[in-house]
């Protein structure tokens, strides 16, 4: 991480938050210290994970540091960009590496695959097969505090595509057919609001390997089941520019 680098990108950050009257709700629900597992949906847009990055370091002075696919390299040099900014390739190491630290982790369960859902599937979640950051949150004693933002959903209109899925399938390539404000990729001007759960603490790690196996699996489903919750009641129709 440039921590230099990422001060540096502030202004703009602090644009495209002016542009989207980012809000976060329950910001103090974030402990001020120690390890911490933010786990969001995942929207196209995707910065408005940066967007909730930035408001979290500007309240707290800590650099939430984030988990991402390994898709982002396939473009040349982004993924060189993400790691200046705070990000790193998702791995269990990677993972446990930052909690042991005392970092803010911030990760999107659903991935890549939930960020390229059509726009019919809107404020959804796909988390039902994605277990690791329950397991990472027991492994490590971390507590865990959702970030729901539905509205990042309507920034950009996705086109639901056969052919996209296709390739997503076969190469795990970020492919999509999308649109924003009118024809064109202008980003519609969505008001972006973040809704912050109180911390939820893992149960104790299990020795047993059986045991341990139904905890990830109850408390998957107590996180899964809140974060829907959440998005439901969060969302507001969406009146803007189409």
């Amino acid at each position: 991480m440039d921590e230099e680098f990422a001060i540096k990108m502030l202004p703009l950050m602090g644009a495209i938050r002016a542009y989207h009257q980012h809000e976060v709700h329950g910001m103090d629900n974030i402990p001020a210290k120690g390890p911490v597992i933010v786990a969001s949906n995942h929207s196209l847009a995707t910065y408005d994970m940066m967007m909730l990055m930035t408001a979290v370091y500007l309240s707290y002075g800590r650099m939430p540091r984030s988990l991402i696919d390994r898709a982002f390299y396939v473009v040349p040099g982004l993924g060189e960009l993400m790691e200046r900014m705070g990000c790193i390739i998702g791995s269990p190491d990677n993972a446990v590496s930052l909690l042991e630290n005392g970092e803010i982790l911030y990760l999107a369960p659903g991935g890549m695959r939930e960020s390229l859902r059509s726009s019919n599937e809107r404020y959804q979640i796909k988390w039902n097969r994605r277990k690791g950051f329950a397991r990472l949150a027991i492994e490590t004693g971390s507590p865990v505090v959702l970030a729901a933002c539905p509205h990042a959903d309507d920034i950009f209109k996705v086109y639901d595509n056969k052919f996209t899925k296709w390739v997503y399938q076969q190469f795990r390539l970020p492919f999509f057919v999308a649109r924003g404000v009118g024809p064109t990729l202008i980003p519609r001007p969505v008001k972006i609001e973040h809704f912050l759960s109180k911390p939820i603490y893992p149960p104790k790690m299990a020795s047993d390997p059986a045991a341990l196996k139904r905890q990830v699996y109850n408390f998957h489903r107590k996180l899964t089941r809140k974060m829907t919750e959440m998005l439901a009641q969060s969302v507001v129709p969406y009146t803007g520019p189409k």
